[in-house]
């Protein structure tokens, strides 16, 4: 199975680098500068650059790179992405060049109107799906709706959601301690997310990511995946307010609680 490492960049995203060998693809590289640096210090390759959406904190190392390295970049079809040679919609497969690794498109809008990702499953750890999901499932959350609806969002989540348990959660920001706290106010007596909060707290503590999570841990303590269970049901109607008839309603009340939300 090739390593995956987080590269930071900006305050808080990652770029997630595939290594096989000397061979490395970047996923979501919105900053070159870190890229370059790990290429270097650890003399790899660069293969293959791999995005889910077009914010430029997801795109904009992409000139940067082919500038110094002529390699393939892999794309949604609905965005503009910068350098893009592969216009990719759900189903979909890649072999990513140079790093033995097979990704499956899946379309999840919600964040943005074509934002994509990717499951991989290698035949030497096929226990233990990945999945790269930009910004569409967060650690504890999901992303804003930028430019798409709840319904969009609700059902790119249950795509997610319908994953093996033991799918690693490759997302894009550190976001994972100010999620929990939020989850913590929709959910105060849910003891695995107690215990999750404690855990993601002693990785920071150490300057560790939180990433990746497993699909297992998010459907147990993620809001947004829990949106049909009766105990966030009633909080969100509590918060909103209102009675919400279906579980998409309770997601678009969570995300507009978690929208306003400064605890």
């Amino acid at each position: 199975m090739p390593a995956i490492i987080a590269i930071p960049a900006f305050k808080d995203n990652y770029i997630w680098l595939i290594r096989h060998g000397g061979n490395a693809a970047v996923v979501d590289p919105g900053d070159a500068a870190p890229v370059f640096e790990v290429l270097a210090r650890e003399q790899l390759a660069l293969t293959a650059i791999v995005t889910t959406h077009h914010h430029a904190d997801h795109v904009g190392g992409n000139v940067a790179l082919l500038a110094r390295h002529a390699v393939p970049v892999f794309g949604p079809a609905g965005e503009y992405i910068p350098g893009r040679t592969h216009a990719l919609r759900e189903g979909d497969r890649i072999d990513v060049p140079g790093v033995a690794l097979t990704l499956d498109v899946l379309d999840v809008p919600g964040h943005t109107a074509g934002h994509i990702a990717y499951v991989g499953r290698n035949a030497d750890d096929g226990d233990h799906p990945i999945l790269f999901c930009g910004d569409t499932l967060f650690a504890g959350g999901c992303g804003r709706l930028f430019e798409g609806t709840a319904g969009q969002m609700w059902s790119s989540l249950a795509k997610f959601a319908r994953l093996p348990v033991a799918t690693r959660v490759y997302c894009a920001h550190e976001y994972t301690q100010a999620n929990l706290r939020f989850a913590e106010a929709v959910e105060p007596g849910n003891r695995e997310l107690t215990a999750r909060v404690g855990v993601e707290a002693q990785k920071r503590e150490r300057a560790l990511p939180t990433l990746p999570s497993t699909m297992g841990v998010e459907l147990a303590t993620n809001p947004f995946l829990r949106a049909g269970t009766p105990i966030v049901r009633a909080a969100a109607e509590t918060h909103a307010g209102t009675r919400l008839a279906e579980a998409v309603d309770v997601f678009a009340a969570l995300r507009e609680w978690k929208n306003a939300f400064r605890g």
